[in-house]
């Protein structure tokens, strides 16, 4: 049993990617949790770590790390929960205090249920006949993508003739980043609409460098495409966005933003990019990364709960 429980705190960091980093070892073999990704959750503004974070110890050893926010303003909520393979009993109880918030919160939001969803590897350390017994049930499969680079390789592809691309250089292209965001996303498994401001937090744009962030335009679209791209995590460069407007979808737009980025992070040493997606994508984004040499780094599974 966990000699303390409390909350969270962002000094807690550091201790916080050390646990995620010994559950990484065991889901996907290599630790991949950078300190900074922890804590930009734990400085997020929805968050309340008082009432919506949790930390059992056992001594000074985290053993069960959870989180909980709410983007919707309604029913949903999301959140994480990590438990090391041996303290399900303890990861149990944090689950159990986690529900309770996430019912709470969705009744202070006028709600009178909370459809909660929680990421999971495909393979956690979580037991999950324990989610099972509680009610939860597996209602999306998401794929972590990696690629290899290489600099003689993976140079900057020529735009085809009408097609232009810019640097989000200036405060005017992060806002449309933003509005291209929201529209390109907005039919997307749980898709929020954020507003600017909030979006930033998303995206921690606070430590994102915005030179690595591209807008596709054409002729006779105008601004029409996006890619956002971080090289701020220690396993590999990563593109947490990448989106085409529907209207112009299917003119190659996604695949010259993904070589571009391929280009940039092989021309900054790198050599190895990742992204996420959506298997049930129906915009063909799984095959667009499959022909662009994309393979499959492990599977994320998204567990629902309807509370009452």
């Amino acid at each position: 049993m966990f000699s303390l429980l409390r909350p969270a705190a962002l000094t807690d960091a550091p201790a916080v990617a050390a646990l995620l980093n010994e559950i990484d070892l065991v889901e996907i073999g290599r630790p991949e949790t950078d300190v900074h990704s922890v804590e930009a959750e734990l400085r997020h503004p929805e968050v309340d770590l008082r009432r919506d974070s949790w930390l059992a110890f056992d001594g000074d050893r985290p053993v069960v790390y959870g989180l909980l926010w709410d983007e919707s303003g309604g029913e949903r909520v999301d959140m994480d929960h990590y438990v090391l393979p041996d303290r399900q009993e303890e990861g149990l109880l944090v689950l159990a205090a986690m529900e309770a918030r996430a019912l709470e919160k969705a009744r202070e939001n006028g709600a009178d249920r909370a459809v909660v969803h929680l990421n999971l590897n495909a393979r956690p350390t979580t037991d999950v006949s324990l989610l099972r017994e509680r009610g939860w049930s597996v209602v999306r499969r998401h794929h972590v993508l990696h690629r290899g680079l290489n600099r003689a390789a993976d140079r900057p592809p020529r735009a085809p003739a009408g097609v232009r691309m810019r640097p989000c250089a200036e405060e005017a292209d992060r806002r449309r980043v933003h509005e291209l965001f929201q529209a390109a996303f907005a039919e997307h498994f749980d898709f929020h609409p954020r507003r600017y401001q909030q979006w930033l937090h998303d995206v921690d744009a606070a430590g994102l460098d915005w030179s690595l962030v591209w807008i596709a335009a054409t002729d006779d679209a105008g601004d029409c495409g996006f890619l956002m791209a971080r090289d701020d995590r220690e396993a590999m460069g990563w593109i947490p966005a990448v989106g085409v407007l529907r209207e112009a979808r299917g003119r190659g737009l996604a695949g010259l933003l993904l070589r571009h980025a391929f280009a940039a992070f092989a021309a900054r040493g790198r050599d190895t990019v990742g992204l996420g997606v959506d298997t049930s994508n129906a915009t063909g984004a799984p095959a667009l990364y499959a022909r662009h040499g994309m393979t499959l780094h492990y599977a994320v599974d998204t567990w629902e709960a309807v509370l009452r």
